[in-house]
């Protein structure tokens, strides 16, 4: 599979030189997206990581048309279900024709446009580009299963894709949420997917002013007018997996964000209880039959004597609701984010738990 990376200009060349290429936009049925997308006729907006569009179709090749707003975003091209063998690449603030695959064979194929970024980036869609003698196949029916995730730098992906022995710096380019415990869970149970996470994102502090409450409710998390229609998509079951962030802010008195929530005086143990207990009760309300799995972990939120699985275990018991659970995920009790083997073992330990304890 041949990957090359061509501009407007030239594809209006070869479309003068006569090469067949069929328009697909962003509206046309035939794309299936999964995630929090901001739809109009000419393009689709990707918000969250974990976002995707994809397309059943026939042609010698297949681009995309892209750009990103506030930083560059990374995505992963997956033809014909083969992640092993994934192209992943960069949208930056020029809208680009990025060309996908290219020699395909005269047969069907499938193609999965996959964001692997944080919610800082906001990526804009203008739609696919078709090669050859191509056609466009009927969509892929709906997942049965639909789960959701809001989570923090731990479900968003941050790291996974640092190589052995790098920096765990944060940088867009070793975001990959497409091996982060959430995605590897969706997909064992071929479940529809949606992650609302963010890197450094906590519950009543994060390392920016805005917190998990004040957006998990929106489209574009950086809008407070952007809002989210929850009966877009209902969810069997719900993971959260918050606090970290907290866990370190609160013991930071100097910390911009610290003075901002809460002044001079650290948040009591009933305090953080209760923020918990209201954020999860707030889920409940939009969606009232899901199952909610109160996550914790895998990094040093879980380490022995921290007192932040308890606070979690104590608003699971307050809720009292049976549908509501906890899971401490085990601390890694390595440095930096959980690399893929790590998320690997997240994801099996949420799995075996779902397998144990829901019915769906």
């Amino acid at each position: 599979m041949l990957i090359r990376k061509i501009t407007f200009a030239a594809v209006l060349l070869l479309s003068l030189n006569g090469f067949s290429q069929l328009q697909i936009k962003p509206s046309d049925k035939s794309i299936t997206y999964m995630g929090r997308v901001k739809l109009a006729q000419d393009s689709a907006c990707f918000y969250w990581p974990g976002t995707s569009a994809a397309i059943n179709f026939k042609g010698s090749g297949i681009s995309a048309s892209l750009k990103s707003r506030n930083e560059v975003g990374y995505f992963y091209a997956i033809i014909d279900n083969d992640a092993e063998h994934a192209f992943k690449f960069k949208s930056d603030t020029t809208k680009t024709t990025v060309s996908l695959a290219s020699g395909l064979s005269s047969g069907n194929h499938t193609l999965q446009l996959y964001k692997l970024s944080n919610n800082t980036s906001e990526n804009i869609f203008y739609g696919f580009q078709i090669d050859g003698k191509s056609k466009i196949n009927t969509p892929n029916k709906p997942l049965k299963r639909k789960i959701e995730f809001y989570g923090n730098s731990i479900t968003a992906g941050h790291g996974v894709d640092v190589e052995k022995g790098g920096q765990d710096s944060g940088k867009p380019e070793t975001f990959n949420n497409y091996y982060t415990y959430a995605a590897l869970t969706a997909r064992h149970y071929n479940a529809q997917y949606s992650c609302i996470a963010r890197s450094g994102i906590g519950i009543m502090v994060s390392w920016f002013p805005e917190i998990m409450p004040e957006i998990y409710d929106r489209l574009n998390p950086m809008d407070p007018n952007s809002k989210w229609d929850f009966t877009q998509y209902t969810p069997d079951v719900v993971v959260v997996n918050l606090f970290q962030n907290d866990s370190w802010i609160v013991n930071m008195p100097k910390n911009e964000q610290f003075i901002s929530r809460f002044g001079t005086s650290k948040p009591t143990d009933e305090f953080t209880i209760l923020a918990y207990q209201n954020f999860i009760s707030s889920i409940r309300i939009k969606y009232p039959n899901a199952h909610i799995i109160c996550a914790l972990g895998n990094m040093d939120a879980t380490k022995a004597g921290s007192k932040w699985p308890n606070y979690i275990k104590q608003a699971v018991e307050r809720i009292n609701d049976t549908k509501i659970y906890s899971l401490i995920f085990p601390y890694k009790n390595t440095g930096a984010h959980p690399n893929k083997q790590e998320q690997q073992m997240m994801a099996d330990d949420l799995i075996g738990f779902i397998d144990k304890n829901i019915k769906w």
